[in-house]
Order: C-alpha cells, then structure tokens, then sequence
C-alpha cells in the first residue's frame, strides 16, 4: 500500500492538522468549512499531503492556521489558547491527518467524498473507537462517492473512448477494460504501462492508481 510519506511523521502531522482545526474555529471565530476551503487553496494542503517535513513537523498547527488566514485575508489573529480537553474539530483534523497518510489521497478528493463537517460528526462513537474503523469507514463513504476506477473517471474526463485510449497508449482494449472494471490492479502493472496511460491522460501516474481498495479485506492484505 502506497502511504503519503514516512510514517515517522506522522503523529506530528495529525497532532498539527487538529490544533489548526481547533484554533480556526475556536481561537479565531472561522466556521470550520470556510477554513478547511481556505487551507485547500492554500499550498500548505498540498506540503502536508507530501509530508514536507517544515510543515508536518516544523509547524505547528497554530502556525499553519495562522499561515492560512493571514492567505485568506485575515491579519489580526488571536493568541492561541490551550485547553486539556480536545474538541470535535481536533479529533477530526488528527484522524483526517491519519487518513490522508493511509491512502495518499489529496485531501480534495477526500472532501469530495466526504465534506469536513461530516468527518466532525464521525466524532461520536469513532473517538473511542481504534482509529483505523474510522478509516475502514472512510473507505466505505469514498466508495460510495467514486464508484469508478480513478483511471476511468480520469478517461471520462478528458474525453476518450476505451478504445481510443487503448490506440493512444498502446495498453490493448481488454486490458484497458479490465482495469477500469478493477479485474485486474493497475498498481501492479509495469510502470511503463501507467506512465503510457498518464501521458495521454496529461495527469501524473499516480492519479491513475485506485489508492482506496475495493474492500477493506484487500485493504488487509496489503497493509
């Protein structure tokens, strides 16, 4: 299984994603999904789903929640107050850290499937529960979402047929259909076969790859 990056880390980052989670919304008075648009837009999301190390360690999640605001606009931020008990938001921003590690998912494509504040109200019974049911529940809802293989929606999007996709990149039909139906796993075959495809599709290799299992059971086998 692929993993966003060095599991080393990662209690850092989801300890940072839920103080930032926490400090927007109770320090500085911003609605939960106005900041989470605010640090999608920001490159902040895109260090922290690559686990630059001056972000996911180096920052705190104040500092990242600040550093986002100041992009959105806002100047003047309150001090940071730290409380012994954890909010909502701050479990949410730890297990969503976890997550994005798990899948190397983008954390736009996650919203996509499940928008922040439902990750929020994941927080009864979940917290108490191991995280990785949150996980295995994440994968349920990002299933249900994308039906498709990634390689499949990628296709659709830029506007090819199978078979023009097959001409294109010189991957045969049924094997092209194949791993769109997910019969076979396009992460096991030859780089030179993805990099074919992502060429055509103007997308990156790895935006092809179904990060998610089909079942959780796969999910255990590769884990």
């Amino acid at each position: 299984m692929i993993h966003a990056y060095d599991k080393c880390y990662l209690p850092a980052a989801r300890t940072a994603l839920g103080r930032a989670l926490d400090y927007a919304v109770y320090d500085a008075g911003m609605a939960l999904p106005l900041f989470w648009e605010a640090f999608l837009a920001s490159p902040y999301s895109r260090q922290f789903e690559q686990g630059n190390p001056k972000v996911v360690a180096g920052m705190s999640g104040v500092e990242i929640a600040c550093a986002v605001l100041h992009e959105a606009g806002m100047q003047e931020l309150p001090p940071a107050r730290y409380t012994v008990e954890r909010s909502a938001e701050f479990w949410a921003g730890w297990a969503l850290a976890r997550y994005q590690w798990t899948t190397a998912l983008p954390f736009s494509e996650i919203t996509r499937a499940v928008p922040i504040e439902r990750v929020v109200e994941f927080y009864h019974p979940y917290h108490e529960m191991d995280v990785s049911q949150f996980v295995a529940k994440m994968n349920e809802l990002y299933r249900c979402a994308f039906p498709d293989s990634r390689l499949k929606r990628r296709r659709v999007n830029v506007g090819l047929s199978q078979r023009e996709l097959a001409e294109l990149s010189g991957v045969p039909l049924r094997t092209l259909q194949q791993y769109e139906q997910r019969q076979k796993n396009l992460g096991r075959a030859g780089a030179e076969t993805v990099i074919k495809l992502a060429q055509v599709l103007s997308c990156d290799p790895i935006d092809l790859l179904d990060l998610v299992p089909a079942t959780d059971e796969q999910a255990d086998e590769a884990a």
